[in-house]
């Protein structure tokens, strides 16, 4: 928030000035108010605000006269805005000559004043941040005022002094990212500043004196302001020059950096549009596998993937990791990242994938009543585009992961085993009739079908399918001694679909078909 002192003679002027506008919203905080010149100076020097909003016509000091001694004398110095009654172009003219900002008239209007406080608002914080010469901070708050464009064309002057840079050229900005590299050394490099690249950057410059302004736009992540005329060797050229920077930059890190080149822009000003371009560029890191350098101008335009991982491959691998067949599911893993490059996934599109298949993992661990917490490597997956991690990094983190839960899952298939299967065959026992399979039961006990059939077989020393065979057959015999349904009859109530396949699964086991079954009961030949 920009401090504001209100400077006027008449109190009811102040209090409206107040209610005019919503200064919070843009940005600004009413700090005090005066009613002559002179008790101005005395809060000025007091509160030190960044705006003061004043009248010309006061007592014991006007407006003017509070501009030129502040001005002229004091140690501290705010931006003036003059508010006047006085249509006179004179008291604009001494208004002006004093570097007062604007010079409104009154009645105020209220539009007015709010495009005036917006177009100050840039120029403020610059002048916040030009008083404290030599502090990275600033550095950071003035590259971020020029590559976010929040700045008039009368700051251009004040911009180019307070970064050293001259305001036509041929500018670049780069984006380097710093890569974690594995978990271990995710934390290694963090006192890695912008005054340790800023100086690895000169150390390769044709003009090693220049200056080269960094910001750091994130954790990992800075930006360079490249002046080409200063930096580029004309003997290497562009691509050798940026490549000598990449690995300067890499070797005084100690860590593997990735670089993307904005588009080249004439103007300092226009840094915004190279900044867009080089974050535009950061798009296509997983595109352009194997990359060090990506140039904006050489990818912007190309293809990317923004959709999700075919569901036929997310299928599988997860029923792979059910069954614990790390041979199987790591040769899927393997197929997920090469369809990464070979698709050109976007990052987000790759962030949506591997958090679809965390989702998935741990649906089944809840389904199987286990806790997703016990799985140290959960923290390190759900968060690891904080660590800007290459694409190869993040497919160790991810077989790391699974491996894990493969094995969380087996433990817990281990002791839903002990009482499970028991209610399985219990189940099966109640609803023979019905329409079952090993692959419904198994998703109705949240198990891996294959499992329960190989457990199944394990614990009671034959297959699922023939256990179920035995009791339908088994019942079918009950019916047929005890009832005199008729053959189709029998069949549907014991489970069968079909009278004939009931017929041949009949003979199969007892050797005979249920009629010549029946028809011994009865004595018949």
């Amino acid at each position: 928030m920009y401090k504001v002192l209100l400077v006027d003679d008449e109190i009811f002027v102040r209090k409206g000035l107040r209610n005019l506008i919503d200064w919070e919203t843009l940005g600004y905080d009413i700090c005090d108010e005066a009613g002559n010149g002179q008790e101005a100076i005395e809060k000025i020097e007091l509160l030190k605000p960044d705006l003061v909003i004043a009248d010309i016509r006061m007592p014991v000091l006007d407006g003017l006269e509070l501009i030129r001694k502040i001005t002229e004398e004091g140690v501290y110095s705010p931006t003036f805005i003059i508010v006047s009654g006085y249509h006179d172009f004179q008291y604009a003219q001494r208004a002006l000559r004093y570097g007062v900002h604007d010079y409104i008239l009154k009645p105020i209007d209220e539009a007015e004043l709010e495009s005036t406080l917006k177009t100050l608002s840039g120029t403020l914080g610059l002048k916040k941040l030009t008083t404290i010469a030599g502090d990275s901070l600033v550095t950071d708050s003035i590259v971020e005022t020029l590559v976010q464009g929040q700045f008039s064309e009368a700051d251009n002057g004040a911009l180019c002094a307070a970064l050293q840079m001259p305001e036509f050229s041929s500018f670049d900005y780069v984006l380097a990212e710093l890569h974690a590299g594995t978990q271990s050394t995710q934390s290694a490099g963090t006192e890695w500043q912008t005054k340790e690249l800023a100086a690895a950057a000169q150390s390769v410059s044709a003009n090693p004196n220049s200056k080269i302004p960094v910001y750091e736009q994130a954790s990992g992540l800075f930006g360079l302001l490249i002046d080409r005329q200063s930096f580029l060797s004309p003997e290497l050229g562009i691509e050798s020059s940026y490549n000598s920077l990449h690995a300067a930059i890499a070797r005084s890190s100690g860590r593997l950096v990735t670089l993307y080149i904005g588009n080249t822009v004439e103007r300092l000003q226009e840094m915004c549009i190279s900044y867009r371009s080089a974050n535009e560029a950061m798009s296509y890191k997983y595109a352009e596998h194997g990359s060090s350098v990506i140039y904006a101008n050489q990818v912007q335009g190309t293809p990317l993937y923004y959709f999700d991982v075919d569901s036929e491959l997310y299928g599988r691998l997860l029923e792979r990791l059910e069954e614990n067949n790390a041979e199987l599911y790591e040769q899927d893993i393997e197929l997920l990242f090469r369809q990464f490059v070979k698709k050109r996934f976007a990052p987000n599109a790759v962030a949506n994938t591997i958090t679809r298949f965390v989702i998935g993992i741990i649906n089944i661990i809840r389904k199987m009543e286990g806790d997703e917490k016990g799985l140290s490597k959960l923290p390190f997956i759900m968060n690891w585009q904080s660590s800007y991690s290459r694409l190869q990094d993040l497919k160790g983190l991810f077989t790391d992961f699974l491996r894990e839960a493969a094995v969380y899952l087996a433990e817990l298939r281990n002791e839903q085993s002990k009482g499970g299967i028991e209610r399985i065959k219990k189940y099966i026992e109640a609803n023979y009739t019905e329409n079952i399979s090993l692959k419904s039961i198994a998703g109705k006990f949240y198990m891996n079908s294959v499992y329960l059939g190989q457990l199944f077989r394990k614990t009671y020393g034959i297959y699922f399918n023939d256990f179920l065979l035995q009791i339908r057959i088994g019942e079918a015999k009950k019916l047929l001694r005890q009832t005199d349904f008729r053959i189709y009859e029998i069949a549907e109530k014991v489970g069968f679909q079909n009278a004939d396949y009931f017929v041949t699964q009949f003979e199969k086991l007892e050797k005979v078909t249920p009629t010549d079954y029946r028809n011994k009961l009865l004595g018949k030949k």
